[in-house]
């Protein structure tokens, strides 16, 4: 059997909630009673990661101090966490016990919002122990405070041990019809590594930061200017900014000008993030361009050889017609006188 001890309070030494918390371990230690104690004073900047030692856990006990008015804020992160992060099959089965201890009123209020709270995690609560003390010391010098303690601790452990049912409540009703997580529906593996994230401030903060860069960024694209109070030299400057930014687009130079716009002067930074935006677009225009010229340039030796072949064939159809008739005839007889002349000689009379 194990069960998980969780204190709330802030660790003051004269709190009582302490003194309570150790009689009950030391009783279940004596019963050989695995026991975890978690002090969420001590864990504050993890306490998302925490419903996940519940994984083993049989049984559990939450102790609070009352110092002025509800459970304290460390115990509400804790259960907003086991909301959130937890296990909710496995706390089906845990049994959880409220300790509270109040020096002022409303400890029994307190023991309530815990049960309550426990109730629509779909957990089981147990008898729990509140009281007002006035003074601490008098309080652990009690013998019979102690027994009464004790006997909480030894009819916990009897609680578990037996497996004790427990009537229906409302708030399994609630739970399963009315109260729904506004989150995704995740695994219990991936809950708690979602947990495991939400407690590490420098991740969260880097990702803030980076939401709010993109947010700024397409803010700046977008051109979206806070609206102001419109003046007759609005108007004016407006319209020539039009004019401007008309031959700036036939032009394809250069950055429409945005300034004293009807809605209002646009901040230095968004202009700057818009025209790093516009530079990267020519930047990317150019590339394709250039791209397009070495396909056109690589392409130039065939359409030469095509258009030298094609031009030459069209003036050889062209020159043929007039070349052959005249100059046969010309050169006709010239040959023959020239090869018979040559060939005379060879002949034998």
């Amino acid at each position: 059997m194990k069960i998980t001890v969780v204190y709330g309070g802030r660790g003051l030494i004269e709190d009582p909630t302490l003194y309570v918390l150790e009689k009950m371990q030391m009783v279940m230690e004596e019963l050989r009673v695995d026991v975890e104690r978690i002090n969420l004073y001590e864990e504050k900047n993890q306490i998302s990661t925490l419903p996940a030692k519940l994984k083993n856990s049989d049984g559990l006990i939450l102790g609070v101090s009352l110092e002025w008015f509800g459970i304290g804020g460390y115990m509400q992160q804790f259960l907003d966490a086991c909301w959130l992060y937890g296990d909710k099959d496995k706390m089906q089965t845990i049994y959880m016990m409220p300790v509270v201890l109040a020096t002022t009123s409303g400890e029994k209020d307190a023991m309530l919002s815990l049960v309550k709270a426990w109730e629509v995690l779909g957990g089981i609560p147990a008898n729990g122990l509140c009281a007002y003390v006035e003074n601490p010391v008098d309080f652990e010098l009690n013998k019979e405070y102690g027994k009464i303690i004790e006997k909480k601790a030894e009819h916990l452990y009897r609680t578990i041990n037996q497996s004790i049912s427990v009537l229906p409540s409302s708030s399994v009703v609630i739970r399963t019809k009315v109260l729904k997580p506004h989150s995704l529906e995740l695994t219990p593996q991936e809950s708690e590594q979602l947990s495991k994230f939400v407690s590490n401030d420098t991740y969260v903060k880097q990702q803030k930061e980076d939401i709010e860069e993109l947010a700024a960024m397409f803010k700046g694209m977008l051109g979206d200017d806070k609206p102001r109070k419109i003046s007759g030299n609005d108007i004016f400057d407006e319209k020539d900014s039009v004019q401007t930014d008309a031959q700036d687009a036939l032009q394809g130079l250069s950055m429409p000008t945005r300034r004293n716009s009807i809605f209002g002067e646009e901040p230095e930074e968004e202009k700057n993030e818009f025209k790093e935006s516009r530079r990267i677009d020519l930047a990317r225009e150019i590339k394709r361009e250039v791209r397009e010229a070495r396909a056109v340039i690589n392409e130039l030796p065939d359409r030469v050889e095509e258009t030298q072949s094609e031009r030459l064939q069209e003036r050889v159809e062209e020159v043929k017609p007039e070349i052959e008739p005249d100059r046969v005839e010309e050169i006709k007889p010239d040959i023959k006188e020239e090869s018979i002349e040559e060939v005379k000689p060879e002949i034998k009379p």
